[in-house]
């Protein structure tokens, strides 16, 4: 094949190809050279990059690809929005409004604070200065310290990601959209979406896949079986709002996940009314109420996250196969918060335009990342939020009993 050349180990000579071509977890395999796919032609005057997954770290590739004269094209499934696990759910007329994925983040990379205050400016983001701490089991409640600033984005995570490409003049946006296959052909990526042809590209990214008052806004949930977290988000993006509903976002343990799991597409009734009863039980328990005192919600909507946060991590910015023009960027490949997957963005996208921009270079000299071993990831189950504790000898009359 002129410009492409596949090049299949042995254990595969004979094996029947798929009627669905290249899968987004084959990509990953040719990455670590389980299946090398080799480009001889060279890369056009004016490349196009096809970046797969409209989450930040997606959205911060093309940013910072465009800042490099490189054009991107970003195919992402979201049906209201772009942003992944930047979500937030709007229920009008209400409105209720519910971040339901990444709930804050904090800032410790000189690149990312730099981004973080350019938001700021604009008014896309701003600091939360609500009270947030560690909740145990029985209702005891123990507030974290002020620093390091924790940072949401002012009208929802959502926004904030919808935001980032308003003033980019070389990325193009496609959704909802399901790149369903990829395949090299005459030294291009060729894309299509159930056998529909979305393009072709010198090189692909994968950036996939009544109230009771307490003293709070968020806390991460101790010594409960169902819920890792809880946050009000009508006093966290509504603060001046007065009356109303309030609304929450409760975030399961890893574990009641797992035990829970569902396709994530379509829920069963049954496991949804389970589940929702199950989380509301461990809401009560860590708040130190009876069972059922809480008052019935007159709105619930329970979401999945299939695939909400990484186990382990190869510790490095981005991958990248110079051989088979194929990236991959995400915040597992550093962590998992929103700082790490803007760095790993931030970094694909400097190595493909250095890779674009240095013809005559030996492309071996661009690989990064293609054998690194993975280690085990730590931190909380809803994220990695560096720096962020209670103290340890804390005056007992920094501790709050919630009211039974």
């Amino acid at each position: 094949m002129e410009g492409g050349k596949k090049q299949k180990p042995s254990y595969s000579k004979n094996r029947r190809k798929s009627s669905y071509g290249t899968s987004r977890r084959s990509i990953l395999k040719k990455s670590f050279n389980q299946e090398q796919v080799t480009f001889t032609a060279p890369v056009s005057d004016d490349p196009l990059v096809a970046i797969i997954g409209g989450g930040i770290s997606g959205l911060i590739c093309a940013m910072f690809l465009e800042k490099r004269g490189v054009r991107s094209t970003v195919f992402d499934t979201g049906i209201h929005g772009l942003g992944g696990r930047m979500g937030t759910r709007v229920i009008d007329p209400q409105p209720l409004i519910f971040d339901h994925a990444a709930q804050f983040f904090t800032v410790n990379d000189s690149r990312f604070a730099e981004l973080v205050n350019g938001w700021m400016d604009k008014g896309l983001v701003r600091e939360w200065r609500g009270t947030i701490g560690e909740l145990q089991n029985g209702g005891q409640f123990v507030p974290f310290l002020p620093s390091p600033p924790k940072y949401i984005a002012t009208n929802g995570m959502r926004f904030l990601a919808d935001s980032l490409l308003s003033e980019t003049r070389m990325v193009n946006v496609v959704r909802p959209c399901w790149i369903s296959k990829l395949e090299p052909f005459n030294g291009m990526w060729h894309l299509s979406e159930n056998e529909k042809p979305c393009g072709k590209f010198d090189a692909i990214v994968i950036a996939h896949n009544g109230s009771t008052e307490v003293p709070f806004e968020g806390a991460f949930v101790r010594g409960i079986d169902s819920v890792s977290w809880m946050a009000n988000n009508t006093k966290k993006l509504l603060a001046s709002q007065s009356g109303g509903p309030h609304c929450w976002t409760f975030l399961s343990t890893a574990a009641y996940g797992k035990q829970n799991k569902v396709p994530q597409e379509n829920i069963p009734t049954a496991t949804a009314t389970k589940v929702k009863a199950g989380m509301l039980e461990g809401v009560e328990a860590a708040l130190g109420l009876s069972k059922g005192s809480l008052p019935k919600p007159f709105y619930t909507r329970l979401q999945l996250w299939g695939a909400a946060l990484p186990t382990n991590t190869p510790g490095i910015p981005c991958i990248f196969d110079p051989l088979g023009r194929a990236g991959i960027c995400g915040d597992w490949l550093l962590g998992s918060n929103v700082e790490a997957a803007v760095l790993s963005g931030i970094s694909l996208a400097n190595h493909i335009a250095d890779y674009f921009q240095s013809p005559g270079t030996d492309p071996g000299e661009f690989a990064v990342g293609l054998n690194h071993e993975f280690q085990p990831l730590e931190g909380h189950d809803i994220g990695q939020f560096p720096g962020l504790g209670s103290e340890e000898k804390m005056n007992e009359a920094q501790v709050y009993e919630l009211a039974k």
